[in-house]
């Protein structure tokens, strides 16, 4: 369940957020009794609470008394380093690849054992995927997640896979020791691939992003359709549009010293 327990000494700051994180993916629109419900406070808070975020923005009702997280939100988010920065970088060589390939283009960051995607553009003959700009999937069945996770510390490997890695379709990856290898494979190769791990249908591939130091801060990947996608084909444009992205970042990375040391 989202939000947190019925903890009576928990902040008002940390009651709000509960509110927030009521919402996900899968509860987009939710009454004012269920978000109560899914933050684990009274109704008679939730009440007071989601008032004062609608007040603000971060909330909207709809016209049936629904609520939805509102543009406020949106708009704050945008402002965060790695959307600012390396969104506003990818986006251009982003639209290039969209155009040549006519599938999906994925970009996106590691948020502790998830892979967040900070931005994702869709051609009219796209395969139809779950994954959606701000989402959330796991590392481990995505192409852009294994780059990912093949590039964070080893500590947080073996707490990923500690957790229990969750089957997806019949394709996914569950076993800690497959999952190894196939990391080893990411960083000795250089791109990452799934196919159908995620969902059915569905073949992705991806390589690491690189800011001006040579550190992995992204992926950006392709998903196309399984029955007629080619790994080597889909990582082909990629490897010039993440190269290009990292010769941007370290541009402006060098800028900014500039301006600084002035």
């Amino acid at each position: 369940m989202a939000g947190n327990s019925r903890d009576p000494g928990r902040s008002v700051t940390a009651r709000a957020l509960s509110v927030l994180t009521a919402f996900d993916i899968d509860h987009t629109r939710l009454s004012l009794t269920a978000i109560a419900r899914r933050a684990g406070i009274p109704l008679a808070t939730a009440h007071r609470l989601v008032r004062e975020l609608e007040t603000w923005g971060a909330l909207h009702r709809d016209g049936d008394g629904q609520y939805a997280v509102g543009l406020r939100l949106w708009e704050i988010g945008l402002l965060a380093p790695v959307n600012s920065t390396l969104r506003q970088v990818a986006l251009p060589f982003m639209q290039e690849l969209c155009a040549a390939t006519r599938d999906n283009v994925h970009l996106a960051v590691r948020d502790g054992v998830e892979a967040v995607y900070v931005e994702k553009l869709t051609a009219h003959s796209s395969v139809p995927i779950i994954s959606r700009s701000g989402g959330r999937l796991p590392l481990h069945s995505t192409s852009v997640g294994k780059v990912l996770l093949a590039h964070a510390p080893a500590a947080l490997v073996h707490e990923y896979c500690e957790r229990g890695l969750s089957r997806h379709t019949p394709y996914t990856i569950t076993e800690p020791g497959r999952l190894g290898k196939e990391l080893q494979g990411v960083r000795l190769r250089g791109f990452a691939q799934a196919t159908e791990e995620m969902s059915l249908g569905n073949c992705s591939a991806a390589v690491p992003v690189r800011d001006g130091t040579g550190a992995v801060v992204a992926a950006l990947g392709v998903v196309a359709h399984s029955a007629r996608a080619e790994v080597p084909k889909l990582v082909k444009p990629l490897i010039p549009a993440a190269e290009a992205i990292r010769q941007r970042l370290g541009e402006q990375h060098r800028q900014m010293r500039d301006v600084l040391s002035n």
